[in-house]
């Protein structure tokens, strides 16, 4: 009898310890790679790595630039409207961006008036200038500033008919050693970095760090986008 109890008392802890053990060392769940912002961050980006640098239905990460005597900023039907500024009327970016090694890619149309429709300033290192189109009456186009000159004045400066209610795409590309600047897959800008003083002109001073501005004229903005890149990287297209 005594054995019978033994036998049957040692079958129930071998049970009991058996489904301890199975539930201790049940596989526990592993937690999602990405958080909730890492993987929007990472939808955003396309193939190409291009990310959104504004959205299609706020300024979100963006604010109306206080140049005094602006127009109205705007986003209506996935476009951002900068209506006529006396004269200037335009956006500055409120978050981190890159100082060098990195491409900003747009499109932008003039929908009335006669002046620069892409006052796009960004850094340069430490210091900060803006590739200006359409500027100076409608026709100049380059960096603003070079060595204390600006668009219209420097090594820069080219000529381009910009006709109105006609989109044009823009892109501006910052690496270690030059400022490339294209218009439509055009490159117009091709600036060594080394051996020269970058500025922006006072007006525009408030667009620093990044910003863009358009002046004594109706603008619409589309597309507005970056991505970073290495010294490795080739533009593709040519001038």
């Amino acid at each position: 009898m005594k054995k019978n109890l033994a036998l049957v008392f040692s079958i129930l802890v071998l049970c009991n310890f058996s489904g301890l053990t199975a539930q201790e060392t049940k596989p526990v769940d592993k937690p999602l790679e990405n958080s909730a912002t890492e993987a929007k961050e990472k939808a955003a980006a396309d193939k190409d790595g291009w990310k959104p640098l504004l959205e299609e239905k706020s300024l979100d990460g963006w604010e109306a630039t206080n140049f005094g005597g602006e127009g109205k900023v705007s986003i209506a039907d996935h476009q951002l409207i900068l209506e006529t500024g006396d004269p200037l009327t335009g956006i500055t970016y409120k978050r981190v961006f890159p100082t060098s090694n990195f491409e900003i890619e747009l499109e932008a149309q003039r929908a009335d008036g006669s002046d620069f429709l892409c006052g796009l300033t960004f850094p340069v290192g430490d210091k900060h200038c803006s590739f200006i189109a359409g500027g100076w009456g409608g026709g100049v186009l380059g960096i603003s500033s070079v060595d204390g000159f600006d668009a219209s004045e420097n090594s820069t400066t080219q000529f381009m008919d910009f006709k109105n209610k006609q989109w044009y795409r823009f892109k501006v590309r910052v690496d270690d050693k030059m400022i490339l600047a294209f218009i439509d897959d055009k490159k117009f800008v091709e600036l060594e970095r080394e051996g020269h003083e970058f500025s922006v002109r006072g007006e525009v001073l408030a667009n620093r760090p990044l910003g863009y501005c358009a002046f004594q004229s109706k603008v619409l903005v589309r597309n507005f986008k970056w991505r970073p890149i290495t010294d490795a990287d080739a533009p593709k297209t040519e001038k």
